[in-house]
């Protein structure tokens, strides 16, 4: 009976390790935030997705990697930074927001922005260029805001 026991315990330990492995891999879509390097939406702004004041204002430290010249964002859209893994938009003239380029449905790097929003090529999760939030699912987070400064007409990470 022991021999049985022992058994059961190994292949119980071996599924479980399995199952976080592949798991692990998938990303999640329940109640938690993955953390992503970039904070939730209040680390880094508001719960809209907003930069902070000192990166809204253009007043920030500069310190960062440099990412854009403003002029390299449209209005109305935006570019996605595959290295940095953070996407910048300008919904309206001279406001620039970031947001981290994890798709929040299954981790997959978003590709594109078109039309208004943040476009995941795995499963065509749609985001608003204007704060993150999902305008098509199958994501029901939003993307995580991201930190930049604004200064003059450079765009970097703050």
């Amino acid at each position: 009976m022991g021999d049985t026991t022992r058994r059961r315990t190994v292949l119980a330990a071996g599924a479980a390790t399995l199952a976080g492995t592949v798991l692990s891999g998938c990303g999640s879509d329940g109640g938690t935030e993955a953390s992503d390097g970039y904070g939730s939406g209040d680390a880094g702004g508001n719960a809209q997705g907003e930069p902070s004041a000192g990166a809204a204002a253009g007043g920030g430290t500069g310190g960062g990697q440099a990412l854009a010249q403003t002029s390299d964002i449209p209005v109305g859209g935006g570019k996605v930074f595959k290295d940095q893994k953070v996407v910048v938009t300008q919904p309206m003239a001279g406001q620039f927001k970031a947001f981290s380029a994890t798709c929040t449905h299954q981790g997959c790097s978003v590709a594109s922005v078109k039309d208004g929003n943040i476009v995941c090529p795995c499963h065509q999760s749609l985001f608003k260029i204007s704060d993150g939030t999902v305008a098509g699912g199958p994501a029901t987070r939003p993307l995580a805001a991201a930190k930049i400064a604004v200064e003059g007409d450079k765009i970097s990470l703050a």
